[in-house]
């Protein structure tokens, strides 16, 4: 049986996988919490690597889409770009799609909420980007911009 908000209700109680972020005095400040998840160490060193420049715009998001996937055939390497190519999405969509901030779900997982409630789990678009490639950062972006 297929029960839609059962699996919302899972995802923001479940145990995170891939990300999680833990506060021990409770919420984060929101300043320090965008600076923690714009790091993505991984991306940027791969995108050093293929000359393409991470300056959180929507055009840095299409250059990392015409990026050679040579981390492919690494599982590992696979997973953690995964974390920091949903994470540097998020950070552009937070710092240029007016109103979307950082949320937090009980389970620690990051997602974005835009002003109209929506929340989008970033970490996730970003595994199936570095699996495969599909969907697109920019195309990802697009779509959240646009709504």
């Amino acid at each position: 049986m297929n029960i839609p908000f059962v699996g919302n209700w899972r995802k923001k109680h479940a145990p995170s996988l891939g990300v999680a972020v833990v506060s021990a005095d409770g919420s984060p400040d929101p300043g320090d919490l965008a600076d923690l998840l714009s790091t993505c160490e991984l991306l940027r060193a791969q995108a050093a690597e293929a000359d393409v420049r991470l300056d959180e715009s929507a055009a840095s998001l299409e250059a990392l889409d015409q990026m050679l996937p040579r981390w492919r055939d690494d599982a590992e390497k696979v997973s953690w770009l995964g974390n920091d190519a949903g994470l540097y999405l998020g950070t552009v969509i937070v710092r240029t799609v007016p109103g979307a901030v950082w949320e937090i779900w009980p389970n620690g997982h990051p997602v974005v909420r835009l002003v109209s409630g929506r929340e989008f789990d970033v970490v996730e678009a970003g595994h199936a980007w570095a699996e495969s490639g599909v969907p697109e950062l920019s195309q990802l972006y697009a779509e959240v911009a646009e709504s």
